[in-house]
């Protein structure tokens, strides 16, 4: 599914406050908590990378939950 331009799904608008999610790119930081999201900036607290400003446009956050994520991580 491609992004582009306007008709594109505000992701950041369904990243609200408490979300859990994991950085597609960096899985090694952690499940992170989505702190805020404006416009397509995402804050998420990551436990192995801190607070990091994410841009939703360019790096498709998963959504999930602990009890979710916990074997994805164990089967790396």
């Amino acid at each position: 599914m491609a992004r582009s331009g306007p008709e594109s799904v505000n992701v950041a608008a369904l990243l609200t406050p408490g979300t859990y999610v994991v950085h597609p790119g960096q899985p090694d930081w952690g499940l992170g908590q989505v702190q805020s999201a404006v416009g397509s900036r995402v804050t998420v607290n990551f436990p192995h990378a801190g607070k990091q400003l994410i841009d939703a446009a360019i790096v498709p956050l998963q959504v999930t939950e602990p009890e979710d994520w916990a074997p994805m991580r164990e089967g790396q």
